[in-house]
């Protein structure tokens, strides 16, 4: 009767230990569903916003410089006579650049007439896919003590991203030059490199990304 009692008291004891370890416990994990507890979501954000950053369309603003290679394809003359060097400084916003360009319709002066310019070109970015982008210029300028001195620019530009701070582009456009007696309309091809002004951590940098990868 003994041996029955203690077996059978035994038999109980292990039932309780496999039925408590078999129970749910309370768990400070953040993967357990608990009932009431209200759903939280985390939302991710930009954490700066530069004060040169458009808060409504999170459109990023920035600086940038330009040099410009151009050769005229339907001018007479050497390399010295088709060759237009010039460079541009100016701020992005979104997709809208203005920048105000100088430089040299060619590198041979005639006498007084000079071949020096100073032009504002605001620049407007009609297609993007990925880093490729096409840009639409209209300028207006003066060359300093010419003959023909009022100068119109329309070009477009073909550009290609290589990163946030550095782009290249080629392009092809249309100078007009006006004077008292006399006009004339002259065409060009150039070569463009770019540099942005990004900061290394900024939201303007990661906006810009954003922008070239989106539609990759």
């Amino acid at each position: 009767m003994h041996m029955k009692k203690l077996f059978t008291l035994a038999l109980l004891i292990n039932t309780a230990c496999a039925f408590a370890q078999n129970m749910p416990k309370a768990s400070n994990s953040p993967h357990v569903n608990i009932p009431h507890a209200p759903h939280q979501s985390t939302v991710s954000k930009d954490t700066t916003i530069e004060s040169d950053t458009s808060k409504e369309n999170k459109e990023p603003r920035y600086f940038y410089y330009s040099v410009n290679a151009n050769v005229f394809v339907n001018s007479r003359g050497g390399a010295g006579k088709r060759f237009s060097p010039s460079f541009e400084v100016g701020r992005t916003y979104g997709i809208f650049d203005i920048g105000l360009a100088t430089g040299r319709l060619n590198l041979i002066s005639s006498g007084a007439d000079t071949t020096r310019f100073l032009e504002f070109r605001p620049t407007i970015n009609i297609f993007s896919k990925g880093r490729f982008a096409e840009a639409l210029c209209i300028g207006g300028g003066y060359v300093f003590k010419a003959k023909q001195g009022l100068m119109t620019e329309i070009c477009n530009s073909i550009n290609f991203n290589i990163s946030e701070n550095v782009a290249i582009a080629v392009l092809q456009g249309y100078y007009y030059f006006d004077g008292t007696n006399s006009s004339r309309g002259t065409q060009y091809m150039g070569f463009n490199f770019t540099y942005n002004f990004l900061k290394k951590h900024s939201v303007n940098k990661q906006r810009k990304r954003a922008a070239l990868v989106s539609d990759n």
